[in-house]
């Protein structure tokens, strides 16, 4: 699904989902305290067979200029989960608006791990 933005001097862009979904995981792997990006099982065995993995634990949900992000991540062990997600949502969001000009009206994120340092 791709969203339009429209330049009537030139023409038109189209953003694609994938491009919204690669700059969120990017974003969210920048902040400190974030382990890795997780993914579902379907994702897991994507990865394996050498699909990239920028859009891994990444939804996104276009409307009208809209964004709606949710994702799953890994945490570090003895980092504060509030304080990793709040930094996770604002960079997400700051990121996709900054590179794309959308409007992000919501970041959600869910902590599937924590990662104890020793894998």
């Amino acid at each position: 699904m791709a969203n339009e933005q429209k330049n009537k001097s030139i023409g038109e862009v189209k953003i694609a989902a994938d491009v919204v979904a690669a700059i969120a995981g990017l974003a969210a792997t920048e902040v400190d305290g974030v382990y890795a990006m997780a993914g579902t099982l379907t994702n897991e065995l994507a990865g394996m067979l050498g699909k990239k993995k920028l859009t891994k634990g990444v939804k996104v949900q276009m409307e009208l200029g809209v964004v709606h992000v949710d994702m799953m991540i890994s945490v570090r062990y003895g980092y504060s989960i509030p304080k990793v997600t709040e930094q996770v949502q604002e960079r997400v969001s700051q990121q996709i608006e900054t590179m794309t000009g959308l409007t992000v009206s919501e970041v959600n994120v869910r902590v599937s791990g924590v990662n104890l340092g020793n894998e």
